[in-house]
């Protein structure tokens, strides 16, 4: 894909990025870059390492609360 790729296309393509964003913003550019790169990596890491399981054993998550419970049964009282 990238066969006929050489120097002069690096540097056209480095002309074309600063005449964008401009030469005072191009190191902040390279610093985000760099920061979603590292965040991409540490991601990718961590989707190998299984997750801890933060629920409570013994606590059902289509449970639902007694406060809602209570409401949908006085709603249905009025809607009758």
């Amino acid at each position: 894909m990238l066969s006929g790729f050489t120097g002069w296309h690096a540097l056209i393509l480095l002309v074309i990025i600063v005449l964008i964003f401009g030469a005072a913003k191009l190191p902040a550019l390279a610093k985000s870059v760099g920061q979603s790169m590292k965040i991409f990596k540490n991601e990718i890491k961590s989707e190998d390492k299984p997750a801890d399981s933060t629920a409570t054993p013994g606590v059902q998550l289509n449970e639902t609360s007694p406060e809602v419970k209570s409401q949908t049964t006085d709603s249905s009282k009025t809607n009758s």
